[in-house]
């Protein structure tokens, strides 16, 4: 029997470090998953790990492993989701020069540039197997291969075809206006984990450079980069060192395993952390809850560790608000403001007064928070020129479609030099020309540039007044500085506004519309929709909003939270709150994959509602939609998660 006192309370973790090290530290090295739980101090036991190892802390093998690393020109690699975690662990490390931190991206991508020959090779190997597929699928179909298969199928071959002409590949997402070379995200993970497996030499050059991987958000990590990495650590026990770090109950992406656990092999070590530090014990009680609960239609193992709150956090406040779906946008607007009034009232807190509104809304889908940020038209409209780039990316890329930058970038800037009085903040107002290169434009002669300033001012407080006049049009705000030629002249966004001909009519069947015929639609509809929902747009797009999607706020925590539960307004299918809650019947489709064992609707709408309800620290409103309000209030009353009177029927509310 084991001698050693684990901690308890509050320090029940802190044996976790020194675990880790030592698993590292060992000879040989053993590989390991840490499960890391919502509020856990996930970066913080990473980053002190690294110190260790690296020489920065002193650690009885620490140090040597620091030297061997030293000498052999060699270092750690930190792989993270996203450019916002990875400036976050550079920012509590440091300057470490045994360390490289970088999105998964970016790794993929330092591996593989530059080697045109072999990308170009993975990427025939990958289509031309995704090809095989597709036609043992479609020959697999009881009315055997359809003319419109063999069409997808003629599409691929002239991909294959193009591919094979490609002579230089280069990472940008932006295919369009970088050519037939650019590789998206996606597919630069895919090449990357095809070439490790299948390159020796690259095997090789991992091994030299990084002897140890350590990868943050494993549970979404693209599974054909976890199998190469896999296939490479068993393939060379001692030499290259694989530490797995995350929490499969907070797997949003389709991408990563269905169950991360299943997937580690047995020899690897497996520590967790068991503390969550962020959310009162309330939310943490419930989170449990909602982990550990028999759902009809729940397929996913309740494998993972039941966390424990902070001793000093014994309060938070939880609610759970249920509703008819069939209310208007706009009166579920005003019922959803009455849950906000109730919170105020409950929680003492004035963060939940619509005066103040420093509360998080958390939506389900782009469309839906959309309509509940007031900027639908604008989305949309983005969408139609960029469906891929249109929202905000869980990996941080949110720049928005490439056709619109000049839009959401140097207009939306000169908008912000507005003052409230309508007048224009000069200084800053150029310093936005200057950084654009119009300033470069201006005459030599010192009458003819005093001149052309003069009108470039006057021409920006009429964009200034333009913008905070109430209901005016995107076509109407930019007339003011592109009649004064204040914008590249060439960019797309120019080239649009000054096309006036009709846009053609939306298609019945959208999957066949022209590429250039969606886009123009795009554009007709983003200059007929308010200025006002730009601005809104752009900063839902940055991060700036009160309100977010479930997708991309993991990792991210907020004091209150308001989860909007709403199927029919998202108009999603892969996730629904409402058959979880009892609102709703599961589907045939439902009640087959769950017989069949595979992943179901169920099994994703609890891991989104893990994920939702753990980034609140002191109260969570859940705000739910249903079809069947009365049914679905029975079950939440029969579930358990919730005390009776923190389930509060709408009908009770005032506006």
């Amino acid at each position: 029997m084991s001698s050693v006192v684990q901690p308890q309370g509050n320090d029940r973790d802190a044996n976790v470090v020194q675990e880790i090290c030592g698993y590292i530290t060992d000879v040989p090295a053993r590989s390991f998953f840490l499960f890391a739980g919502a509020g856990s101090g996930k970066t913080r036991t990473l980053v002190e790990v690294l110190r260790r190892i690296t020489g920065v802390v002193p650690h009885d093998n620490g140090g040597q492993y620091a030297l061997r690393l030293r000498t052999r020109g060699q270092s750690v690699r930190v792989v993270t989701y996203t450019k916002n975690a990875t400036a976050v662990v550079n920012g509590r490390l440091g300057e470490n020069y045994l360390t490289a931190v970088s999105t998964i991206h970016s790794f993929c991508w330092e591996l593989i540039a530059g080697f045109d020959d072999d990308i170009r090779e993975a990427r025939i190997a990958i289509e031309r197997a995704e090809l095989e597929e597709a036609i043992r699928e479609a020959q697999n179909k009881a009315k055997g291969v359809s003319d419109r298969d063999k069409e997808k199928f003629a599409e691929r071959e002239a991909k294959i075809e193009e591919i094979a002409s490609t002579a230089r590949f280069i990472y940008h997402p932006d295919r369009n206006t970088y050519g037939q070379g650019a590789l998206q995200h996606t597919q630069v993970l895919d090449v990357a984990a095809w070439l490790i497996k299948h390159r020796p030499t690259l095997q090789r050059i991992l091994e030299d450079r990084h002897p140890l991987i350590l990868i943050d958000e494993s549970q979404d990590t693209m599974k054909s980069v976890l199998d190469a990495l896999f296939e490479l650590a068993n393939s060379r026990p001692g030499r290259i060192t694989l530490g797995l770090i995350g929490d499969h109950r907070q797997r949003i992406y389709g991408h990563g395993h269905d169950d991360l656990p299943s997937q580690i092999p047995a020899a690897w070590a497996k520590p967790a952390l068991q503390m969550n530090h962020r959310s009162q014990r309330r939310i943490v009680d419930l989170i449990n809850k909602i982990w550990d609960a028999d759902v009809e239609g729940r397929t996913q193992p309740k494998t993972g560790v039941a966390q424990h709150p902070r001793e000093e956090k014994t309060g938070g406040t939880v609610r759970i608000f249920v509703g008819d779906t069939n209310l208007s946008p706009e009166e579920k607007l005003v019922k959803e403001a009455a849950c906000a009034q109730l919170m105020a009232g409950v929680t003492g807190s004035p963060s939940w007064l619509l005066a103040s509104r420093s509360y998080k809304v958390l939506a389900l889908e782009h469309k839906l928070a959309a309509r509940r940020g007031d900027f639908y038209d604008a989305y949309i409209a983005m969408e139609l020129l960029d469906k891929d780039a249109a929202a905000p990316q869980g990996n941080g890329e949110n720049t928005g479609p490439a056709v619109a930058r000049l839009l959401l970038g140097p207009v939306i800037d000169h908008a912000h030099c507005a003052r409230d009085d309508d007048t224009v903040d000069e200084f800053a107002s150029m310093n936005v020309l200057r950084r654009n290169g119009m300033l470069e434009r201006l005459p030599d002669e010192t009458g003819e540039r005093r001149t052309a300033l003069a009108n470039m001012h006057h021409a920006v407080a009429d964009f200034a007044r333009m913008c905070s006049k109430k209901g005016s049009t995107v076509r109407e705000v930019l007339a003011t500085i592109v009649n004064a030629n204040l914008l590249e002249s060439g960019a797309p966004l120019i080239r649009a506004y000054l096309d006036n001909s009709e846009p053609p009519a939306a298609p019945k069947n959208k999957s066949s519309e022209p590429k250039e015929d969606r886009r123009k639609r795009g554009w007709h509809a983003l200059f007929a929709c308010k200025w006002s929902e730009v601005e809104r747009y752009q900063c839902y797009l940055s991060g700036g909003a009160d309100l977010a999607t479930h997708q991309v706020v993991k990792g991210s925590e907020f004091k209150h939270v308001m989860v909007v539960m709403d199927d029919e307004d998202a108009g999603g299918f892969l996730i629904s709150y409402d058959k979880v809650f009892g609102g709703a019947q599961l589907s045939e489709t439902d009640l087959n994959n769950a017989a069949d064992s595979k992943e179901t609707t169920i099994d994703r709408t609890l891991r989104l509602l893990y994920v939702t309800c753990s980034r609140a620290e002191e109260s969570l409103a859940l705000v739910l939609w249903a079809k069947d309000p009365t049914a679905a209030q029975q079950r939440i009353q029969e579930c358990g998660w919730f005390e009776p009177d923190e389930i509060v029927p709408m009908e009770r509310l005032s506006n």
